[in-house]
């Protein structure tokens, strides 16, 4: 396993753009399963993720988006029906979890006009929105920061591995 940490020069185009590059370098470079490339962004990481997934889903086998928002074209993922996990808290103080929830509606409809069926489109698109106890029994008292432990959550990282 191959894990890439590339890290912000912005919170766009220019940051999606490297990260999209390193992708296609390791791909290039390494004997990598193209089925087995995945993507997760987290806070202004989940921004410019948004934005890679606008730009060239088909890259990556499935998305994990924490605890931020949309930036990026949501036709193109639809295009590629590249799945994406979308999970946040419900008191997340930066973001809150209404811009994942516009997401997730605004994706499933997009899915919804292209013909899918309900149990389509709940199979490339998660909304996860934790509820604050989730939080205190892992110790956190604030839910953005708290957005690290979905990487420890069998269930969110079964999800995001078993595409």
């Amino acid at each position: 396993m191959i894990i890439a940490a590339p890290q912000l020069n912005d919170w766009g185009e220019t940051s999606a753009n490297q990260t999209i590059a390193l992708t296609e370098y390791l791909l290039s470079h390494y004997a990598i399963d193209p089925n087995n490339v995945y993507l997760q962004g987290y806070s202004g990481g989940g921004e410019t993720g948004s934005i890679v997934m606008g730009n060239r889903p088909e890259l990556y086998t499935a998305y994990l988006a924490v605890s931020t928002q949309w930036e990026g074209d949501l036709q193109a993922l639809v295009q590629a029906q590249t799945p994406v996990y979308l999970v946040t808290g419900e008191a997340d103080h930066y973001y809150g979890a209404s811009q994942l929830r516009e997401t997730y509606a605004h994706l499933s409809a997009l899915y919804e006009a292209k013909g899918l069926t309900k149990a389509e489109i709940d199979d490339l698109v998660v909304l996860d929105i934790k509820p604050s106890d989730y939080f205190t029994v892992r110790g956190y008292t604030d839910q953005h920061a708290g957005g690290v432990s979905f990487a420890f959550d069998q269930t969110i990282m079964s999800w995001l591995f078993s595409r």
